[in-house]
């Protein structure tokens, strides 16, 4: 009876598919997971937009800042509100030009897990440390689905095994090419991807950080587009309430054709995008124009935002943090430290495979990357820091 239940919402959700979405939209029938799994009454893409809202990176994402670190203001963005702005906007534009807005959940969902602490700026500081240490170039879309394909795991009940999350492949690779800092007036999707075509992608981009990577589907690259839109005004809003700038200092031209605040910001994006996207088939874009002032925005964030000299005052005193606690980890992992914290919140609770192919500075790379802004501190304190023995030593059992 249950699986008669199952397969008829199964068929219910598919002739909605059919009926509703675009003849270039990913039907759940495309989902390509690397293990065949059983039946779900969830579309194949809303299963994974449940795994990663579970996983343990994506409960990291309330404590990774976006912008705006060290602040003691509770209103500047974190990184779990980014995402779900992503989320949020991705899927009106999906829903307008009849996408399926489960696949663009996911992605967007699961689009930064791999970001570091110290959001763009500690990424910087441990891509250094990983070519120090002679591994591949840290990139955050390939840690992100490094998270989500290679180290989480999920319980399978009722023998409490614990397995691979096992994404699908249109996820992985919309995760994998979401790049929010490249500029593009219009994308058309890379569709003819397979497993092994994604694995080179990675490869390639860990080799080579600006490789461009293009998403196979146009969800894909409705996230993509969306997390550009979801950043640019929110971050000039707080921008503008820890004083580093000014809502008179936007230029004209863009005040002209996209306004001075976030809300009319993202209205006047999401609208071009869909009016632009709807003339064309197989390929999201915006008008000339709109790119064009788009890129003249993010170029006046960058120079008065993202590398201010006022953000950047701690920024040596990160970087030191990033080069001890790397090495310090890194001699944990090599002299069998097993109260390190790198063996009892990491190695002793991963898979063996992952543990036993990789390399010591991938591990501690992989670590570092899943802390919060505030663990990471308190890890180097307790490193670093001498601890008070209170008011006497504790007593010996005889």
């Amino acid at each position: 009876m249950r699986k008669i239940i199952i397969k008829d919402v199964q068929k219910h959700s598919q002739d909605i598919e059919r009926e509703i979405l675009s003849k270039f939209a990913t039907k759940s029938s495309d989902a390509l997971r690397q293990t065949p799994e059983g039946l779900d009454v969830r579309t194949s893409f809303s299963r994974d937009t449940d795994r990663i809202l579970h996983s343990i990176c994506y409960t990291r994402y309330i404590d990774k800042t976006q912008v705006f670190y060290l602040f003691d203001n509770d209103d500047i963005t974190h990184r779990v509100l980014h995402v779900q702005f992503v989320s949020k906007i991705a899927r009106t534009i999906g829903r307008a030009l009849r996408l399926n807005e489960d696949l663009i959940e996911a992605i967007s969902l699961g689009h930064d897990v791999g970001h570091p602490p110290f959001a763009h700026e500690g990424e910087h500081y441990l891509d250094e440390l990983c070519c120090q240490h002679k591994i591949k170039h840290f990139v955050h879309s390939v840690q992100s689905v490094t998270f989500l394909d290679k180290i989480e795991r999920r319980e399978i009940k009722p023998a409490q095994e614990l397995k691979p999350l096992n994404l699908t492949l249109q996820v992985l690779d919309g995760i994998l090419c979401h790049d929010g800092e490249a500029s593009s007036e219009f994308l058309i999707p890379q569709r003819k991807k397979n497993w092994a075509a994604h694995y080179d992608e990675r490869r390639k981009k860990m080799l080579n950080k600006s490789e461009a990577l293009i998403p196979m589907t146009l969800e894909g690259c409705v996230v993509r587009f969306a997390d550009v839109i979801s950043y640019i005004g929110r971050d000039i809003e707080d921008a503008i309430k820890v004083n580093l700038i000014d809502r008179r200092d936007l230029p004209q031209e863009c005040i002209r054709l996209l306004g001075n605040n976030n809300r009319s910001i993202i209205n006047a994006l999401v609208i071009d995008l869909i009016e632009n996207s709807r003339k064309v088939e197989d390929k999201v874009c915006y008008s000339k124009r709109i790119a064009r002032i788009l890129c003249k925005l993010k170029k006046f964030n960058y120079r008065n935002i993202y590398l201010n000299n006022k953000i950047k005052k701690e920024s040596a005193k990160i970087k030191v943090l990033y080069d001890h606690l790397f090495k310090e980890l890194l001699s944990d992992i090599k002299n069998k430290n097993s109260k390190s914290e790198i063996f009892t919140q990491w190695i002793d609770i991963k898979d063996a495979k992952y543990i036993h192919g990789c390399k010591p500075a991938e591990i501690v790379r992989d670590f570092i990357s899943s802390l919060t802004d505030d663990y990471f501190i308190t890890l180097f304190e307790r490193k670093y820091f001498p601890k008070r023995f209170g008011y006497e030593f504790a007593k010996e059992a005889k």
